[in-house]
């Protein structure tokens, strides 16, 4: 193992090159703007996203904007006051609002106050489907009944049927952790990644699957034992997805964070090993804040982890290992 792991490394980037959550070259300067108390950027961006149906970056692009206006508000209040009807102002407002309600005690009463902010979104661009995936976001805190989840999930399908955001919302309101059950989700993920169009992060949609049932609070019961050879499945259709992107891509490198954290769990090293090559200085703060406080941290120690693993299975005379071995029944 001592011999092995230093030759290992190759491939990856040292611990002090590792950065958490980058944004990528258009959200950059929007976000040093915001921080100089300047909306005019963020707003000039996320119209552009909205006029060309640009859905997916819409939706990276509001999330992270919210963030940052619920640490820096200043230059957000500042948008809201010269442009109240704003439809990219009103969405951000709109996302930012669920998510302090997340936080909350009183969440589903807080979730719930937000709906007229919601509806103005939504009713700012009718074909924006980013709206339905804050709606499903509420729908789940709001402790909504299916009948209402169905009725949104047809909202958001109709405006982008492949849209990644609105199927990760719909994927965790189906989870065992909320409303679903373990079948249920895997069964909605397999069928929307049988779907996805060539490409799409919709395809990462079993291995969020397997990463729920994984990490699942209550722990898998007998009666809804996900078998090994699904969760591995799930994994495989999501390095073949992430093999269609280059190496060092920051699009893709929240579902590469997601997919060797899975295949750590399943044991398969020299998987991981790869995959944490293709991330290369993109670590992502989910999926590791759910399981440390330190999610940078916790991402350098699997990758040390996962090196060690893989040089102990080594032979001397340095020939590779095969995928760690596959254990039968659940992890």
């Amino acid at each position: 193992m001592v011999r092995h792991t230093p030759g290992l490394a190759a491939g990856l980037p040292a611990d002090d090159d590792i950065l958490l959550d980058v944004p990528d070259d258009r959200l950059a300067p929007a976000l040093v703007a915001a921080g100089r108390g300047e909306y005019e950027a963020a707003a000039k961006l996320l119209a552009s996203t909205r006029e060309a149906g640009e859905w997916e970056n819409r939706d990276r692009y509001v999330t992270r904007l919210a963030a940052f206006a619920r640490s820096r508000g200043e230059w957000f209040d500042d948008w809201r006051f010269a442009a109240p009807h704003d439809p990219d102002a009103l969405l951000v407002k709109a996302e930012l609002e669920v998510a302090r309600g997340w936080d909350s005690p009183a969440r589903a009463e807080l979730l719930r106050e937000v709906t007229p902010l919601i509806t103005a979104a939504a009713e700012g661009d009718p074909g924006d489907p980013v709206p339905w995936r804050v709606a499903l976001d509420q729908a789940r805190g709001t402790n909504a009944p299916h009948t209402v989840f169905e009725k949104l999930w047809a909202e958001a399908v109709r405006r982008s049927p492949h849209h990644y955001g609105c199927h990760v919302s719909a994927l965790q309101y189906l989870s065992a952790a909320w409303y679903g059950s373990h079948r249920e989700c895997f069964d909605f993920a397999e069928r929307a990644a049988q779907d996805a169009l060539p490409g799409s992060l919709v395809q990462a949609l079993p291995v969020r699957a397997a990463f729920a049932y994984l990490t699942s609070e209550a722990g898998p019961g007998p009666a809804a034992t996900v078998p090994r050879e699904r969760l591995d499945a799930a994994a495989d259709l999501a390095i073949a997805l992430s093999h269609e992107y280059t190496a060092a891509d920051p699009w893709p490198a929240e579902v590469r964070n997601l997919l060797t954290y899975v295949l750590v769990r399943l044991e398969r090293w020299t998987d991981a090993l790869e995959q944490l090559r293709l991330t290369g200085p993109y670590a992502t703060s989910f999926p590791w804040d759910r399981i440390s406080d330190d999610p940078l941290g916790q991402f350098l120690e699997l990758r040390d982890g996962v090196r060690i693993e893989v040089a102990a299975g080594l032979p001397l005379g340095g020939r590779r290992a095969g995928r760690g071995p596959r254990a039968s029944g659940s992890h």
